[in-house]
């Protein structure tokens, strides 16, 4: 356990080092109206343009010491422009972003999130802002993402526009939690529910609303969410003017998720959620944790001005 600790404060350090990204920041608040700011962290670009957002974020298992890979999913839409990239960070080196070929479906248009599967290395859920899902398995030397299967998330509709999505296995379930991420007056709305993805099956599942306190305009109050590993609920809010900007971003603790041991799936939601850091000038649509510690990384799509990468310590871990 202690060399694996060691592998990830070591990943850690690659993303930080790459562009001397800040791993110091632990923003905290007095109120969920007033939340204290977090020092400014320093973000790595790993692309220029449009195309070259991260709209969903996953660590790759197996990272080596003194690197780290990173599968990152992007929104675009049109053929020919790519939906998933690895990231392979080292001390010293700026990010190295290798585009993964997609097989066995249909290219989708505008993915929004991604996990990783808890237990199966090398497979991930992506998922479209339509609801649509897609079950990869990832193949890092022949650079290619595989369909293993595929869903649509229950109650999906026309009216909706995901942008969240996170696994989590509690005891020998996995528990599945995504979200519309709302605007402006109508607030987010999560789902949560247990997942069978040897059938790509959910239980009923159960919702509740979240309204992120800041960004206050061209709001977002979901733009991704994660589970961490006690089961509480991190989120992302953004503000989006258009794609020159300006953008802004916040943190929150927004609650918990859990199973009881009948299966009953527990989704609790703060009416005041906790912020936990702001982060002015970007859009974050990405989270993801480093295993077995405490460090974060946030995910930007900043449209025209492309994607950044920050780590953070805490955060969404």
């Amino acid at each position: 356990m202690r060399m694996i600790k060691l592998r990830y404060t070591a990943a850690a350090t690659a993303l930080a080092c790459t562009a001397t990204l800040v791993a110091s920041q632990s923003a905290t608040a007095q109120s969920a109206h007033r939340p204290t700011p977090a020092p400014a962290p320093a973000w790595q670009k790993v692309g220029d343009g449009i195309t070259s957002g991260i709209s969903g974020l996953a660590v790759v298992p197996g990272s080596r010491a003194g690197r780290t890979d990173l599968l990152v999913a992007r929104d675009n839409k049109d053929p020919g422009e790519n939906r998933l990239a690895l990231i392979r960070l080292r001390p010293g080196d700026r990010p190295q972003v290798r585009p993964l070929a997609w097989r066995g479906s249909r290219i989708p248009v505008d993915l929004e999130a991604l996990d990783a599967v808890p237990g199966r290395p090398g497979e991930y859920v992506a998922l479209a802002s339509d609801g649509a899902g897609y079950h990869l398995r990832l193949d890092t030397g022949a650079g290619v993402a595989r369909v293993l299967g595929t869903f649509t998330v229950p109650g999906a509709s026309d009216d909706d526009n995901y942008e969240g999505f996170a696994l989590s296995a509690q005891g020998h379930r996995l528990v599945a939690v995504w979200a519309d991420r709302g605007e402006d007056s109508r607030p987010g709305t999560l789902h949560a529910a247990r997942l069978d993805l040897t059938r790509r099956a959910f239980s009923a599942p159960v919702s509740a609303t979240f309204r992120a306190p800041y960004p206050a305009e061209n709001v977002r109050h979901v733009s991704d969410l994660k589970i961490s590993a006690s089961g509480a609920l991190k989120v992302s809010a953004a503000s989006d003017h258009g794609d020159d900007g300006p953008f802004d971003s916040a943190l929150y603790d927004a609650g918990t998720v859990s199973v009881d041991g009948r299966g009953t799936v527990r989704l609790s939601v703060r009416k005041a959620p906790k912020p936990l850091g702001r982060y002015a000038g970007h859009k974050i649509e990405a989270l993801a944790c480093l295993p077995h510690s405490r460090h974060g990384v946030l995910g930007t799509d900043d449209e025209n001005a492309g994607g950044a990468l920050s780590a953070v310590v805490g955060g969404p871990c």
